[in-house]
Order: structure tokens, then C-alpha cells, then sequence
């Protein structure tokens, strides 16, 4: 076994953490009512310990696929680190799933177990049930009543001892977790990680992000989602750090809680940062320790300058998916960076921008952002049981297809354009709806703004800007299209205006353009 994480897994990292971090804070969870629990490492490998010899009574084997549908919470932390340790995998399930959407993944995974919340039985019991689990492990129940035939899962995992009683051979490049693409814009794709890849995720973000064992990492991120496991947990577990989870995002609450929990690094979204810049000022705000804010794409140069001129903090930019396991593009954690740039190419990657063909597009020609690496460690290491999908994946060279389209400059910044999917066809002209966006957003009466391409019988398509109004706002569609009029080509500017109230976002934060479509 060669590469930076050997032949470790994510059992043996907990038996390293308890070891040598045992009396350090591991972890730090506040719900939504402000209450707060406390772990340190030792204890928490315990609850993990006790979770998994649960799961082994239960018959779970090696291999075997369990689904894990649970808000942000330590228990969700303690299933999958369980089900790491006894071999078995974890699939995450998306808290804002519809029914349908769990049944798919449920049949695809061949589910059998799933660990659920309470307000969630409907799904699996009674006259409207459209999911068929054998066995339905509810989690935080309190009292809550249960559906005949659910376990009370809580009640189940306190009987059991905290020392690990079965341990199996497990292989860095077995499946750890199946994370499921949103499916914003085609049929949701289950995404296997390994445990070399979640330990590389772990290793890579420490670099990234100049991690020490003295951080204190708060996310808001959903459990669920690649962007709080590979890029807060595993960097936090891996160098032995303090994590700060918190329940929910709250506008009003967030740089308060940044501030109480003495946090160090933090991750924002668009969506974050717009709504923080909404808050009242507080003379106290600038009085923090965070050294860096990791951040994600879609925003303004002028949103940019005034969050970092109000909070006194730099987002670090960064560009990557779940496929590519780690943020591939990346800002470093000290020295000047180059914004709006998403980076240069990390450790264990290589970056290029491609034409058509497959080849290297010169500086400053927009192209498909491609990576390259190695599948099961610093890439996927595949789509579950999908194998045409997991090959449309992947160029002649071997490179990971990510469809986003971007360019790099003479000195090898990269600069992300737009979504494949977010590009629009207008008479033969390439549109980024990103860049109609920024626009809109610049406006001082626009609070949201979404676009998509709409089919146009002349022109393939036309420009349809969907735009949420600042309150007391007074604008009509006329003004904001002649305001477009100034600011971009003739070809970009919307032709077709919708009004709304509120957008549809996912649960990280992005607009649902496929709910708007």
C-alpha cells in the first residue's frame, strides 16, 4: 500500500484519535433552542463503539448498505462512523427528500436498514407509505410515539458496551459512504467514497486550510452533504481538532455563535454571506478569532469586498464536488490570493481546461474544467452500479469530466465560469446564467435572482430571469431590463421576467433551478 494514507481506515483513525486525543474536545453541537452537548475524543469513540455493536446485534454485515436519514446531530456522526468501523456503508439521505426520492435511492442501495427521525414514519409505515426498510431504527424519539414495527433506536444503542466487540478487515479502498448528487439537473447518482478517500479529504483540507489541532471548525453545513463531511469533519478528525456543529443556519444567530464558540475557520455560502450582510451591524461583530472563512463560488466582487471589510475575515475560495472528493482548486491559507480566481491546483491533482477534442485550451479560452487523479483515493471511486455512467465520467486520458466550464490566466489561476448545465444557447451565442445573475444581484432593489434558458422557437433558447425584490422596493420589469441593458451584451440581457416572492433553495443553500425549470 503506497500514498499518504497507507493502509489506515476511518477505525483505525478513532482508535488513534482516542489514543492519543482522548481528554480533547472533539466535539461541540448546539440545537436549534441554543442547547449545547460536549464530547471529547474518548467519549465520543465510545458512543461510536456502542452505536456499532448495535448494529453488529442487528446482523449488519460487511458490505452491507444502511441509510442514515438524520438532521445535524451527534447521532448521525456516531452512525456512520459505526457503520465505518464494522465495514458497512453509509448512505446519507437528503433531509428535504420527497418519498419518491427515497424510495429510489432505497432500491438502488438495496436498503434494509435505515436509521430515521421520528416526524419521518410516515414514509415507512401506515395508508401513504411509499417505502418498503425491514427494519426502521428511530432516532431521537423523546417520547414521541412510535409506528408499530419501529425501533426505538436510542434506547437500543445505550445497552450496549463501548468497547468495539467484532473487528473485520477492512481495506482502505473499501466503500466507506454512497453520497447521492442532488440530482438538480438529471436522475440523482450515487457517488462511492472510500475510507482512503475520506481519510484524503481529511488530510488534504488540514493543508488547505492550515489546520492545527488548536482549531475550532463551526459549520452549519447538513451532515448529509460532501461539503461538511470531506470538507469540515474529515479535516477536523484528521488533525485532531475541536468541531463546532451546529443544528441550523440562522442569519440572525450565526456570527454571534462564530463568536461564542471562539471559532477559528467557518464555511459560507452565497447564500450566508448575503443574508449576514442583511443582519444589524453589531459594534462587537470585528471581535473574533476566525483566520479563515472557506467559501464557495457565486459572488459578487463588490458582496466580496463589503462581507470581508464588515466581518475583518478573507474567504478563502475554493472550487471542487463530491466526485472530485476535495476542493481541487483552491486559495491558499496565507498570501495574497486573486479573486474572483477559485485557485490553483491542490496537492494530488491535476487541473487543466479542455476543448471538445480533450485538449489543453490556451490562457484565457473557456473550456471543461477536467481533473485528474486517482479513483478510490484523491477521485471517486465510481458512481454505484453505474457503470455507463461512472465511464461518461472519466476522458480517453483518464481525467474526471466535471462539465463546468472555466479558463486559467498566463500564471495558472483558474477562474470558474458557469455550470455546464447553467449555460444558456441563444442564437448560437454561449450564455452564463451566472453572470446574468451577478448582475441582477448588483441591483439595489433585487434581494434573489435565478436564470435559466427557456425554449425559443427562433433563437434555441431565450433568457428567463426569475427576481425576488428587496422589501419597499419599487422596480418594474422595464427599469431592470434597461439596468441589464448597461451592464451586459445585447444577447445576454433577459427577455422574459418572473416576480416571486422567495426562490426555492437546497439544502446547502443553492437555488433549485430544476423546481424553477
Amino acid at each position: 500500500m503506497c500514498g499518504i494514507v497507507g493502509n489506515e481506515n476511518i477505525r483505525s483513525l478513532w482508535d488513534a484519535l482516542a489514543s492519543s486525543r482522548g481528554d480533547h474536545e472533539f466535539l461541540v453541537f448546539e440545537d436549534c433552542e441554543g442547547e449545547i452537548s460536549r464530547f471529547t475524543y474518548a467519549e465520543f469513540d465510545a458512543a461510536i463503539n456502542r452505536t456499532a455493536n448495535y448494529f453488529l446485534e442487528l446482523g449488519v454485515a460487511k458490505g452491507q448498505n444502511v441509510a442514515v436519514q438524520l438532521y445535524n446531530s451527534p447521532e448521525f456522526l456516531a452512525v456512520t462512523f459505526a457503520l465505518a468501523k464494522i465495514g458497512a456503508v453509509a448512505v446519507p439521505i437528503n433531509m428535504q427528500h420527497k418519498v419518491e426520492e427515497c424510495a429510489f435511492v432505497y432500491e438502488r442501495c438495496d436498503v434494509r436498514v435505515l436509521v430515521t427521525e421520528p416526524d419521518f414514519q410516515e414514509f415507512y409505515f401506515g395508508e401513504d407509505a411509499g417505502c418498503s426498510v425491514e427494519t426502521v431504527l428511530v432516532c431521537h424519539a423523546r417520547g414521541a410515539r412510535l409506528e408499530q414495527g419501529a425501533i426505538d433506536f436510542d434506547s437500543a444503542v445505550l445497552r450496549q458496551d463501548e468497547k468495539l466487540s467484532e473487528h473485520r478487515a477492512i481495506d482502505p479502498h473499501d466503500t466507506a459512504e454512497i453520497m447521492f448528487t442532488s440530482g438538480t439537473t438529471s436522475c440523482p447518482k450515487g457517488v462511492e467514497l472510500t475510507h482512503y478517500n475520506l481519510l484524503y479529504s481529511g488530510l488534504y483540507g488540514d493543508w488547505e486550510f492550515a489546520l492545527t489541532p488548536e482549531d475550532r471548525f463551526l459549520t452549519t453545513m447538513p451532515a448529509f452533504h460532501s461539503n461538511f463531511q470531506l470538507s469540515a469533519l474529515m479535516p477536523v478528525l484528521t488533525v485532531g481538532a475541536t468541531l463546532v456543529f451546529v443544528r441550523k443556519y440562522s442569519a440572525r444567530r450565526f456570527w454571534k455563535q462564530v463568536r461564542a464558540h471562539r471559532a477559528t475557520a467557518v464555511q459560507a455560502v452565497a447564500m450566508m454571506a448575503r443574508t449576514m450582510m442583511m443582519q444589524p451591524v453589531d459594534p462587537h461583530e470585528r471581535e473574533h478569532e476566525v483566520r479563515t472563512v472557506q467559501y464557495y463560488l457565486a459572488i459578487s466582487d463588490a458582496e466580496k469586498d463589503a462581507f470581508e471589510r464588515r466581518f475583518g475575515v478573507r474567504l478563502q475560495n475554493c472550487y471542487g464536488s463530491t466526485e472530485s472528493v476535495c476542493w481541487v482548486l483552491t486559495d491558499f491559507a496565507y498570501g495574497k490570493g486573486n479573486w474572483p480566481s477559485v485557485g490553483r491546483p491542490g496537492l494530488g491533482y491535476e487541473v487543466d481546461v479542455v476543448d471538445e477534442d480533450g485538449a489543453s485550451c490556451a490562457p484565457g479560452v473557456i473550456g471543461e474544467i477536467v481533473v485528474g487523479g486517482i479513483c478510490g483515493e484523491t477521485l471517486m471511486k465510481g458512481y454505484y452500479r453505474d457503470e455507463d455512467a461512472t465511464r461518461r465520467a472519466f476522458d480517453k486520458a483518464g481525467r474526471f469530466r466535471t462539465g463546468d466550464k472555466g479558463y486559467r490566466d498566463e500564471s495558472g489561476w483558474f477562474f470558474f465560469v458557469d455550470r455546464k448545465s447553467n449555460m444558456i444557447k441563444r442564437a448560437g451565442e454561449n450564455i452564463s446564467a451566472s453572470e446574468v445573475e451577478d448582475v441582477l444581484l448588483d441591483h439595489p432593489g433585487v434581494a434573489e435572482a435565478a436564470v435559466i434558458g427557456v425554449d425559443d422557437p427562433v433563437r434555441d433558447q431565450a433568457v428567463k430571469a426569475f427576481v425576488v425584490f428587496k422589501e419597499g422596493a419599487c422596480v418594474d420589469e422595464r427599469s431592470l431590463q434597461s439596468y441589464c441593458a448597461t451592464r451586459l451584451a445585447d444577447f445576454k440581457v433577459p427577455t422574459i421576467f418572473e416576480f416571486l416572492d422567495g426562490l426555492p433553495h437546497t439544502s446547502v443553500g443553492k437555488v433549485a433551478k430544476k423546481l424553477l425549470r
